[in-house]
């Protein structure tokens, strides 16, 4: 019997093939190669060596620059969260006087909203009652008392989840009438391989590299009127603080981007994940992840109420946070929520019912986002400690983007923005015109010749873009 695969390349679903996602590319599986092949010849030879490609590496590890994990990259989490995440995953715990009494009752809290009492129990499907609350009151407290309501609140598996999850409820259409989400140049990947995923259009709008990776809204209407002539544009994605690019938006530029929403009915997503901090103990509120003197971060929610009803009342807007970035860092938890505002009730049943098809987020990510958003309060046994951990974490973080910013910028052919704000640099590498010409023998493009080369000769993972 001459027996054929049901599934080939020819017949699987076409769209996935049109998924590129450059974070975990060709460069990073390449970077996975040379990693296996250097352990292996560290066990034959005690170190040094050849790699499947048969060149001498002069490096003995690689350094994957290629993503933002910090703990991978040498940062400590903060003790209070794994403390309460112990707690939670081995309650006995709470019978001893090893943990301080804050961490006891903020696990006890958590657990006591788990099923049997247990984070090994699904949750409901929108995330734990309590802890939606306590995102909801820090929202409130972050936006200056602007009310935030709990069943607005969606936790997910981190924010790429939910950001996907909004995707699939805008596209529908094809031909003409295909969605257009309009995202930034240069961009986190994660949008691109996603609309091309569920089979949308792509609108690409410029960030302004001389100007600190500035957003314009007349670059948002060139793109705009372009795509009208072969899609239906529906949203309109905003990275702030910026990813790759580090930029942080000024108030006036996200007033004047809700306008522009309002003006071109867009559906609004603001992407605002690496900017969770908390409000109690700052006297600088919310500027946790910012380091450029003169910026501040503005939250989309708090500026579109504060332009009144004439857009509160109006915008559907889609904010989007995560544990993964700022001081946390903790990626492996995959800890996030998104808040939605304006949405239409109709629209907001089927909402619900398109996450509980994942039946629930991790429930140890939401025991985190938890703490993350209500973390240790002025007058508990662990504030000091938690302050102390926090405020060197951020000093750590803004030295390496001043010191990044510096080295770049010594270098010949390379100029770089100032790092405003976020844990990413995006700079400028000029390449000669004999390296171009190579990267085009060998049918690559520049910024992918370039990187792949230097993941070979100096073991540093980049991702081209």
């Amino acid at each position: 019997m001459n027996w054929t695969k049901v599934l080939t390349i020819d017949t699987m679903n076409p769209n996935v093939k049109k998924v590129e996602y450059a974070v975990r590319g060709p460069i990073v599986q390449r970077a996975v190669q040379i990693e296996k092949e250097l352990k292996a010849l560290t066990k034959q030879t005690g170190g040094g060596g050849r790699t499947g490609q048969g060149a001498k590496k002069p490096f003995s590890e690689v350094i994957r620059a290629n993503i933002g994990d910090a703990h991978a990259m040498g940062q400590r989490p903060i003790t209070f969260f794994r403390q309460v995440l112990a707690l939670c995953s081995y309650p006995e715990l709470l019978e001893g006087n090893e943990f301080p009494e804050d961490a006891k009752e903020r696990a006890r809290r958590i657990l006591q909203a788990c099923g049997g009492g247990s984070i090994g129990a699904y949750s409901a499907s929108q995330g734990i009652e309590c802890v939606r609350q306590d995102v909801a009151r820090y929202i409130q407290e972050r936006d200056g008392g602007i009310p935030c309501n709990p069943d607005n609140i969606y936790l997910s598996t981190g924010a790429s989840d939910a950001i996907v999850t909004i995707l699939k409820l805008l596209v529908c259409g094809e031909g003409r009438n295909r969605t257009g989400v309009m995202i930034p140049i240069p961009q986190y990947p994660l949008y691109s391989a996603a609309l091309a995923d569920l089979g949308a259009v792509q609108i690409e709008y410029y960030l302004d590299e001389e100007n600190c990776w500035s957003l314009d809204v007349s670059e948002l209407r060139r793109a705009l009127v372009a795509a009208q002539q072969h899609c239906s544009p529906r949203a309109l994605c905003i990275i702030n603080p910026g990813n790759p690019t580090g930029q942080v938006q000024s108030r006036q530029c996200i007033e004047d981007v809700i306008r522009f929403a309002a003006e071109e009915h867009l559906f609004l997503m603001a992407d605002e994940l690496l900017m969770i901090t908390d409000a109690s103990t700052l006297s600088q509120v919310y500027q946790d992840n910012v380091y450029a003197e003169g910026c501040e971060f503005h939250s989309f929610k708090k500026v579109l109420f504060e332009m009144g009803p004439e857009y509160s009342d109006t915008v559907e807007l889609v904010s989007f946070h995560s544990t993964s970035k700022c001081y946390m860092g903790e990626c492996g938890f995959r800890g996030g929520y998104m808040e939605v505002i304006n949405m239409d009730p109709d629209v907001k049943v089927q909402l619900t019912k398109l996450v509980s098809v994942r039946l629930c987020p991790p429930v140890p990510g939401q025991a985190l986002l938890d703490v993350v958003v209500n973390p240790p309060r002025p007058g508990e046994p662990s504030f000091n400690t938690y302050i102390k951990e926090r405020t060197s974490t951020l000093q750590v973080l803004a030295e390496k983007a001043w010191l990044t910013e510096e080295v770049f910028n010594t270098v010949p052919g390379i100029t770089c923005n100032p790092v405003q704000g976020a844990m990413y640099s995006f700079p400028r590498i000029s390449l000669p015109e004999r390296a171009i010409q190579q990267a085009k023998e060998k049918g690559q493009a520049p910024d992918m010749f370039y990187c792949m080369k230097l993941l070979e000769e100096t073991g540093i993972c980049l991702v081209p873009g």
